[in-house]
């Protein structure tokens, strides 16, 4: 039974607010950081049970952080995205209903790995992958791995940044494309974690004691949401793509490897 595998001992319920602390500095602006509250709540509460424990988080984030970007990008910018997203979140609940976490990390990092793998032959081989932004296969391919990563472990961070770094997006369109596109896709994912999809695969993985652990982990959320919010404005252009690209690779890593 999954209440059973909720401790609500402040031991864990300490550690697991380090995690929701790196989630929230993440949704200003470092997603790979999202990959340690993913490690940790997994680690505590079961690999499996951890996405429904963290996507409440993941929408009190998108609701405190989309006010603080909105004036960036717009809606009109996500929709590319959308239709390759949504048929990789019901590919990813199906695959959810029927493989444990141990098959499902190894997957996740994968594409992480290969969107990594991209941009750099992109970066230092211009030439060959010139036109690699504009293709559909490449946006299809991207928006297809955002839904599967995100329905399996809520870790779509990274695969989007790399899609941000192919398509050069500055710090600002980043957040504010980011904010509108995971705010939309979280509140699909809700009722699905919650219920499942008749015909594609049942979860109940979010329930009264799953809520009551997440209403613990808030302060840590907005903790990490004020101070990412300072850190991002620090960070110069080059710097921020950088640490995307590391924060990308020790996610992917740690996935395949683990």
């Amino acid at each position: 039974m999954f209440l059973a595998a909720i401790d609500f001992s402040p031991v864990h319920v300490g550690i697991a607010l380090i995690g929701a602390f790196s989630l929230g500095v993440s949704k200003t602006g470092f997603p790979g950081l999202a990959i340690i509250n993913v490690l940790i709540i997994a680690e505590l509460f079961g690999a499996r049970e951890s996405v429904g424990i963290i996507l409440p988080l993941l929408i009190v984030c998108d609701l405190i952080v989309y006010p603080m970007f909105r004036k960036y990008a717009s809606w009109r910018q996500i929709w590319p995205l959308f239709p390759p997203a949504l048929i990789g979140l019901l590919g990813g609940v199906w695959l959810l209903a029927r493989i444990g976490n141990a098959t499902a990390k190894p997957i996740i990092g994968g594409i992480i790995l290969t969107m990594i793998a991209l941009q750099l032959i992109r970066e230092y081989r211009r030439s060959f992958l010139e036109h690699l932004p504009d293709s559909k296969p490449f946006l299809w391919i991207t928006g297809a791995g955002i839904g599967i990563s995100t329905m399996l472990a809520n870790a779509a961070g990274p695969v989007y940044s790399i899609y941000a770094l192919v398509h050069r997006m500055k710090k600002e369109d980043f957040l504010g494309i980011g904010a509108r596109f995971f705010m939309l896709i979280n509140f699909l994912k809700f009722p699905i974690l919650a219920f499942g999809i008749p015909g594609v695969g049942q979860l109940a993985l979010i329930n009264a004691q799953s809520l009551k652990l997440d209403l613990m982990l808030l302060p840590g959320i907005v903790g990490g949401i004020l101070l990412g919010r300072k850190l991002i404005a620090l960070v110069p252009q080059r710097v921020f793509e950088w640490l995307l690209y590391a924060f990308s690779l020790v996610a992917g890593l740690r996935m395949v490897l683990s």
